[in-house]
């Protein structure tokens, strides 16, 4: 089993975040953030992923602190599961529909952080989630996993739903880029390493 785990502590938050790449998508989330909680569920099934998360935070000021650290200690834990990433496919994209909204998320497990992000226009807040803090998840995700990440809606209007596709797509283009390749055994680079 590829697991990674994390502790981390701030004047902000206190975290601890566990991941099982290869489990069945079980999950106990607690961010403090109800939206968020759900996001992160969704995100775990999709992605078969078991997921631990709870997360203390300063919500008092604000949500930021509470999902970027929790995007850092993510990002941290599956880099750590993936270890050399020997066998992994490296790659993975995924559309997913989400009633009037569509999104694709295509990804390359390839040290080389980076995003690319367009969900066009949303709402402020969904539920107490400040929906900005969408795109800092993903860039602490991102940039601690290692991982070149590209999100785009396509089609939507309702913030619920293009939120939700993103978290969907995200899960099942990082099941798909963590599955061993069978027809590879070694690092998935001509460089050698990853």
């Amino acid at each position: 089993m590829r697991t990674g785990e994390v502790t981390r502590k701030t004047n902000e938050t206190q975290i601890f975040l566990r991941i099982n790449v290869d489990g069945t998508g079980h999950t106990s989330i607690n961010t403090g953030i109800g939206f968020f909680n759900h996001m992160l569920t969704l995100f775990a099934a999709h992605g078969q992923f078991d997921l631990v998360v709870d997360c203390k935070g300063d919500l008092e000021v604000d949500g930021h602190h509470s999902v970027e650290d929790i995007g850092i200690a993510l990002g941290t834990a599956i880099k750590n599961a993936l270890g050399d990433k020997r066998g992994i496919n490296r790659y993975g994209t995924f559309y997913l529909p989400m009633d009037e909204s569509l999104a694709l998320v295509s990804l390359d497990i390839s040290g080389r952080p980076f995003l690319v992000y367009d969900a066009g226009e949303l709402a402020p807040m969904v539920g107490n989630f400040d929906t900005e803090l969408t795109e800092e998840f993903l860039r602490a995700l991102a940039f601690n996993a290692g991982i070149t990440l590209h999100v785009k809606i396509l089609h939507g209007k309702n913030s619920h739903h293009k939120i939700e596709a993103i978290f969907k797509a995200l899960g099942h283009a990082l099941r798909i880029a963590t599955e061993y390749d069978p027809k590879n055994t070694g690092i998935p680079s001509t460089k050698g390493t990853l």
